[in-house]
């Protein structure tokens, strides 16, 4: 009967561990998961940091091909010339 008894507290004792590990699994797993969320609204910041830099790139390439080189000057003359031809686009389907 004592063996029996023995058996039921090492039971109940490895039973309130599991429980204590599982409590803190879970509360390791809510941190992890703040962490996710918050690398996850860096990394948006980020890409949209890049797009914008990238965009200002562009525009910075623009104006420099427009003062700097022939070459530039090309390439500047071709951006316009796409531009225009997408705005003559536009303009023949809002007049069908």
């Amino acid at each position: 009967m004592s063996n029996l008894i023995q058996i039921v507290d090492l039971l109940n004792d490895k039973l309130a561990k599991l429980l204590n590990k599982y409590s803190s699994l879970q509360l390791e797993n809510n941190k992890l998961l703040d962490d996710k969320m918050a690398l996850e609204k860096q990394l948006t910041v980020h890409h949209q940091l890049i797009s914008d830099l990238e965009n200002k790139q562009e525009s910075l390439r623009i104006a420099n091909a427009i003062v700097g080189s022939k070459e530039d000057k090309h390439l500047t003359k071709l951006k316009i010339n796409t531009l225009i031809r997408e705005i003559d686009k536009c303009i023949v389907q809002l007049g069908d």
